[in-house]
C-alpha cells in the first residue's frame, strides 16, 4: 500500500493526465488548428487562448465529479436522469469511431510522410500497432507510459519548428483589436472546442484514473489541469508554427496563409513551408505519434462508455477495444478521406460538449452522486459559462450550416 500511495500513485496520475492530453492531440486537432490559424491570422491567438481556458474549466469540472462519485461519465448521466447515460454513450461512441478513422489515417499519412510508404500500408501498420498494445497483459500501464512519451515527442517537434520560424510573438499579442473583424468565428470555435474537450476526450484519463482506485477529487482536478495544459501548449505551439510559416520578417503574407488554409493537409503544408523536406519528415513523425496516441485513447475511452450498456461488453473489454480499432481501420481502407472524418468528428463532439458538461454540473450538487463532496463554487460558475457558450456556439454553427 505504501508503494501505491508514493511513486506508483504519482505515476498513475501523470499517466492519466497525459492519456487525456494525447487523446486530444490527434490528426483532427492538427488539421483544425492549422487551417483555422491560417484563416484567422494573428488575432486568432485569442481564440486559441479562449479554447484552452474553456478546456481547462471543462476537464477540471468533469474530473472532479468523476473522482468524487467514483462513477463513469455514463453512470453520472444516468443518476441525473435515467436513460441519459445511454444517450451520452451512443453519441460518444459514434464520435469516437469517427475520430478513430481519422486517427488511423493520421498514422498512415505520418508514416508515408516520414518514410515514403504507401498510405494503405500505413493504415494497416497503425491499426495493428494500436491493437497490439492491448494484446499485452499490462496493456493499460503501457498506454500510460506511451501517452507520456508520445506527448513529449509532439511538443518537441512543434517547438523545433517554432524556433526555426521565429514567429512575431509581440505583434501577435498586440492583435486583439482585430479579433472582432474576423468573419465566421462560430464554426472554428465549436470545432476547436469539440476537438479539445468534446465527446470522449475529457473522460479519457478520468476513467483510467478511476480504474486505479484513486478517489480524491483534488488529485483528479490536478491531473485534469495538467493534461489540459499540455494539449493547450501543443495547440499554441502549432498556432505559432502556422504564423511563423506565414511571415517573412514581421509581415504576415496572405498568400502563404491561403496556401496553408487551402491545402489538403494544412499542418503538413505548414511544416513544409517552415522547413522544407526536413519539415515534411518531422511532421510525419509528429502525425504518426499523434495518430497512434489518439487511436489508443479513443478506443479505450469509447469502450469504457459502451461497457456500461451490458455486462457482456464489460466482461469482454479487450475484445471490444480491438474490434473498434479494427472497424476504424477497415472504414479507412474502404472509404479513405481521413481528414474529413477527423474534422467532422471534432464538430460532432462540439455538440456533445454542452450535454456532457451540463450533466456533470447538475450531478455536482447531488448528494446521491458525490456524497459529502462540495464542488468549488468558482469552478461551477465557470463551468456553466462554458456550457452556455458552447451551446450557443453549437446552435449558431448549426444555423450557419443550413443557412
Amino acid at each position: 500500500m505504501e508503494q501505491r500511495t508514493g511513486r506508483s500513485r504519482r505515476g498513475e496520475v501523470l499517466g492519466a493526465a497525459f492519456l487525456m492530453a494525447a487523446s486530444a492531440v490527434g490528426p483532427g486537432f492538427l488539421i483544425q488548428t492549422s487551417r483555422f490559424s491560417a484563416e484567422g491570422g494573428m488575432p486568432f491567438f485569442y481564440a486559441i487562448l479562449f479554447v484552452t481556458l474553456a478546456d481547462v474549466v471543462t476537464k477540471a469540472n468533469i474530473w472532479s465529479v468523476v473522482g468524487a462519485s467514483g462513477l463513469s461519465g455514463a453512470g453520472i448521466a444516468d443518476r441525473v436522469q435515467k436513460g441519459l447515460g445511454v444517450v451520452l454513450t451512443t453519441m460518444i461512441a459514434i464520435g469516437g469511431l469517427a475520430f478513430n478513422v481519422g486517427n488511423i489515417g493520421g498514422v498512415a499519412l505520418g508514416l508515408s510522410a516520414a518514410t515514403g510508404l504507401p498510405e494503405w500500408i500505413g493504415a494497416l501498420v497503425g491499426g495493428l500497432a494500436a491493437a497490439g498494445i492491448f494484446c499485452f497483459h499490462s496493456a493499460k500501464r503501457i498506454v500510460d507510459r506511451l501517452a507520456v512519451v508520445l506527448s513529449a515527442i509532439i511538443v518537441a517537434a512543434a517547438l523545433a519548428v517554432c524556433i526555426r520560424t521565429q514567429p512575431p510573438v509581440l505583434e501577435t499579442a498586440a492583435s486583439l483589436p482585430q479579433l472582432r473583424t474576423l468573419p465566421g468565428m462560430f464554426f472554428p470555435l465549436i470545432t476547436l472546442l469539440g476537438g479539445a474537450c468534446g465527446g470522449y476526450i475529457p473522460f479519457s484519463g478520468a476513467h483510467r484514473l478511476l480504474e486505479t482506485g484513486e478517489r480524491t477529487p483534488a488529485a483528479f482536478r490536478r491531473a485534469a489541469v495538467l493534461g489540459a495544459s499540455v494539449s493547450g501548449l501543443i495547440r499554441l505551439l502549432l498556432f505559432f508554427c502556422v504564423i511563423g510559416a506565414c511571415c517573412v520578417g514581421r509581415a504576415f503574407l496572405s498568400e502563404r496563409a491561403a496556401a496553408i488554409a487551402g491545402a489538403g493537409n494544412p499542418a503538413a503544408q505548414t511544416f513544409c513551408l517552415a522547413a522544407g523536406e526536413w519539415g515534411k519528415r518531422l511532421f510525419g513523425v509528429l502525425l504518426l505519434c499523434a495518430g497512434l496516441a489518439c487511436t489508443v485513447g479513443a478506443a479505450y475511452t469509447s469502450v469504457t462508455f459502451l461497457q456500461t450498456l451490458h455486462p457482456f461488453l464489460a466482461r469482454h473489454e479487450r475484445a471490444c477495444i480491438l474490434g473498434m480499432i479494427g472497424i476504424s481501420a477497415l472504414i479507412l481502407l474502404i472509404f479513405g478521406k481521413a481528414s474529413t472524418f477527423a474534422v467532422l468528428a471534432g464538430t460532432v463532439n462540439g455538440f456533445v460538449l454542452p450535454l456532457s458538461l451540463t450533466c456533470i454540473l447538475l450531478a455536482s450538487g447531488l448528494r446521491s452522486v458525490v456524497g459529502e463532496y462540495r464542488h468549488p463554487l468558482p469552478l461551477t460558475i465557470a463551468g456553466w459559462i462554458v456550457a452556455a457558450l458552447s451551446a450557443v456556439l453549437a446552435l449558431r454553427s448549426l444555423i450557419a450550416l443550413f443557412a
